[in-house]
């Protein structure tokens, strides 16, 4: 397996006994995209910071590709890392044009170096706007900017600091599916910071989860969301009902009756249950629920659920049944609940 990043047990102390990032280890496999995901002042971007070079660790080793960039006796500036990096704000030069942004971070400006920009241009489909300045780009044109000035000196990993958070909602996900196709086409090894679980899920084939500078998880994002590591990965990681559980083994008795479980416990527990795990329907299938309220999207519907003991539940359904105020539906648990223990943890039994 090749590696185009690796770190050991990150560390990182400011001026105080709190770590800003405690013991981080970190692997991106080359050509894959790795996302840095927890709440403001989790300690992610003070891990970006530390992998560009703009900060020195306190303890621990950075490796990127084949060279070790930081350890207890080396640190390497970071002009001397093969790092690109696109920043919240783009950072690009108001005086110079686009061609001439990106031909900024190239070390030659001869005719090698001009045949880069043109493909670069090309390659963020901005060929006919080379002669623009950057106040004449809309956002999502100055953000493929900013992407082509750190794509053009080939770096060994792509480090992206909240790159969409600037851009309009419905322009967001245009140029973030723009940007993961760009990064596939050149087979670009990205770690990208961000606090939006919709961006995360979306867009990363691995995701590592921070909270207060400690990693607690680095998974798919199908693992992420539908088996997070204990309570906090999961109530930070999209919606989810928690109803109260005994467990005896695979199976657990709650609210909904009893229910089967993706990891064996025993004892009491605390169930989660996305909403979109919930089967609602009009044929008297489970148990009886009263609908407090509808949400409509287009494409799903979000409801408000009340069970006949006042359990309330959220349930994520399809378009193809109406549901209304009112309505008396009935419910039932179409996949396992993941239960975790007294500790939060929802690791299976040893």
């Amino acid at each position: 397996m090749e590696l185009s990043l690796y770190t050991e047990n990150l560390t990182k102390l400011f001026n105080s006994d709190q770590p800003a990032v405690e013991d981080v280890s970190l692997q991106l496999r080359t050509g894959e995209f790795l996302t840095i995901l927890g709440p403001s002042g989790g300690g992610k971007t003070t891990t970006l910071r530390l992998l560009a070079g703009f900060e020195r660790p306190s303890s621990g080793l950075i490796q990127i590709g084949d060279a070790i960039v930081a350890d207890e006796s080396h640190f390497a500036p970071p002009e001397k890392r093969r790092v690109g990096m696109v920043f919240q704000d783009y950072a690009l030069f108001p005086h110079l044009n686009v061609a001439q942004n990106i031909a900024f971070g190239l070390s030659r400006h001869n005719k090698e170096s001009r045949m880069q920009v043109q493909r670069m241009l090309s390659l963020v489909g901005l060929t006919l706007f080379a002669d623009r300045m950057p106040h004449e780009l809309s956002g999502g044109q100055q953000q493929r900017v900013a992407l082509a000035r750190a794509l053009a000196p080939n770096p060994d990993i792509l480090l992206l600091d909240e790159p969409f958070s600037n851009l309009d909602t419905g322009l967001r996900a245009q140029v973030r599916s723009d940007v993961r196709e760009i990064l596939l086409e050149t087979e670009t090894s990205a770690v990208f910071v961000t606090h939006d679980q919709n961006e995360a899920l979306s867009l990363s084939d691995e995701i590592a989860v921070i909270f207060e500078g400690k990693l607690l998880q680095v998974a798919t994002p199908h693992i992420i969301y539908n088996r997070p590591i204990n309570s906090q990965v999961a109530h930070f990681i999209g919606e989810a009902n928690f109803l109260p559980g005994e467990a005896q083994g695979l199976t657990a008795t709650s609210p909904l009756g009893t229910v089967k479980l993706f990891h064996p416990k025993r004892g009491p527990v605390q169930l989660m249950i996305r909403p979109e795990a919930l089967h609602v329907n009009f044929a008297e299938e489970g148990l009886a629920a009263s609908v407090l309220w509808r949400e409509f999207y287009g494409h799903y519907q979000r409801l408000g659920l009340a069970l006949e003991d006042g359990t309330e539940l959220i349930a994520r359904t399809g378009v193809d049944r109406f549901f209304q105020r009112g309505d008396k539906t009935w419910v039932s648990l179409a996949l396992p609940a993941l239960a975790f223990d007294s500790n939060g943890e929802s690791e299976p039994l040893r």
